[in-house]
């Protein structure tokens, strides 16, 4: 098989070639990305956002898949094909085809390279999470925002979650007093989190692990809510569950790379049947030829560098601090929260699941590939627990589809009329920095065994 990452040539674009013309009432947008992610964005785009918005170009290491997301919105919204680029040829894209704003959706690895090209040449970009993964890309990235006439958007879908924004609410109304301390626990199933296992996330060198590419929208949650700098991080993390030894030492490692065409795959509740996704089978198992990615690997097979159990104490100017568990084998999916304040208790509990159902049993591609609630066994219980008072439940109800109801918000905000934003749902480049080195500064604890000062992560 090919190495599933392909170096990106060096992009270089016209100065002044990008400035679109007065008559133009849309604004132009290129993706660049265009694997199972990039379908939201590509979605809105094509379809509810249509007429403010128009997609000029699409870029991505694989033409196949571009040719897929062509057809999709096609066949869905009878939209004219976006012209299509290899990722080498991205700055040329940008050029000729005078884009406005790029909607990035590719490897993590590779987001500094896109979102600095579009900043220097003076171009808005949405970038799906992380911002990016390592310190060395960060300021990159936060250099060339400083110097660019144009704007990064990081999509944490999950601040416009609805339970999350009322979270803020009453956090910020003082209702529990000061924050003291923060403890959160979130559980990925062994559907969701498996997931991660499978595919290019399983090699830290594409990703940095689960405490960038996962945790980040926790992190960024945490610092929204409480709304503090983290300084200072502590953390302990291991791979328990997934790779070739421990599936050896718990009877449950297969003999396969990948999950299509193996017979000892048929009856593996961790593997992941492409072909019968209309949706994965066209965007990974038929564009295979191109880059030999394979999207369904062993979780139980040699490569994984990553880590499945993970804790981490966290420091915050304030003088808060977060306690924070993330487990990736769990039974059920969901998270607890819990804030302790001068004047009180606020607490979360939201349920995606009630178990996992294996992989080869799912109904919807989408379930397997972002954790998806599945209806009906979804809940979000909000609790306040003020000193010398009985407890007030303030919100209990079932959870909306797409992150909680977060995705649609989201995507209102980024391509729609918008609304106010009291809240400060919006997350600029400074915020996908900040959660982005809780991660980093995580992942550098686990190898020293040591605290980290945040702030000196970006001067090494």
């Amino acid at each position: 098989m090919r190495a599933n990452v392909i170096e990106l040539q060096t992009f270089a674009v016209s100065e002044g070639a990008l400035v679109p013309t007065a008559n133009e009432a849309r604004r132009r947008y290129a993706v660049v990305g265009l694997g199972a992610r990039a379908q939201t964005f590509v979605d809105a785009l094509a379809g509810p956002y249509a007429d403010r918005a128009e997609l000029v170009g699409f870029c991505d290491v694989n033409q196949t898949r571009i040719a897929v997301h062509n057809r999709w919105i096609a066949e869905r919204y009878g939209y004219a094909a976006v012209p299509q680029y290899e990722a080498g040829d991205f700055g040329r894209m940008l050029e000729e085809q005078r884009v406005d704003v790029v909607v990035v959706t590719s490897m993590d690895r590779t987001h500094d390279d896109y979102i600095v090209a579009a900043l220097e040449a003076g171009l808005d970009v949405v970038t799906e999470k992380p911002m990016t993964m390592d310190p060395v890309r960060c300021r990159r990235i936060l250099d060339a925002a400083e110097k660019s006439s144009g704007s990064v958007r990081v999509a944490f879908n999950y601040r416009y979650n609805p339970v999350h924004e009322k979270v803020r609410e009453v956090l910020a109304s003082g209702a529990i007093g000061d924050i003291g301390s923060v403890h959160f626990e979130w559980l990925l199933d062994v559907r969701h989190g498996a997931d991660y296992f499978r595919r290019w996330h399983r090699d830290k060198a594409n990703a940095g692990g689960l405490m960038v590419h996962k945790a980040t929208h926790h992190f960024d949650l945490v610092n929204w809510w409480i709304d503090s700098e983290p300084v200072k991080v502590y953390a302990d993390g291991k791979l328990f569950f997934y790779g070739d030894e421990n599936g050896k030492r718990r009877g449950l490692a297969r003999d396969y790379d990948r999950a299509d065409g193996s017979a000892e795959a048929k009856d593996d509740p961790f593997a992941i049947k492409l072909a019968a996704s209309e949706k994965l089978r066209e965007l990974y198992l038929e564009a295979e030829h191109e880059d030999g990615y394979h999207r369904d690997q062993n979780v139980f097979a040699p490569g994984i560098t990553i880590e499945d159990d993970m804790a981490v104490l966290v420091r915050y100017s304030s003088g808060a601090s977060l306690s924070y568990h993330l487990t990736a084998y769990s039974p059920w999916e969901g998270y607890r929260i819990g804030f302790n304040g001068s004047a009180g208790r606020l607490e979360l509990l939201v349920r995606e699941n009630t178990f996992a159902t294996p992989a080869e049993e799912q109904e919807h591609s989408t379930a397997v590939q972002h954790g998806d609630a599945k209806p009906g066994e979804t809940e979000a219980l909000l609790t306040i627990h003020p000193l010398w008072e009985p407890p007030q439940t303030l919100l209990h109800h079932e959870l909306g589809q797409g992150h909680g109801g977060g995705d649609a918000r989201l995507l209102e905000s980024l391509f729609g009329d918008g609304d106010e934003d009291p809240l400060g749902r919006s997350a600029d480049h400074h915020d996908g920095a900040r959660s982005l080195l809780v991660g980093l500064a995580a992942n550098q604890s686990f190898e020293t065994g040591q605290a980290v000062d945040v702030s000196a992560l970006l001067a090494q």
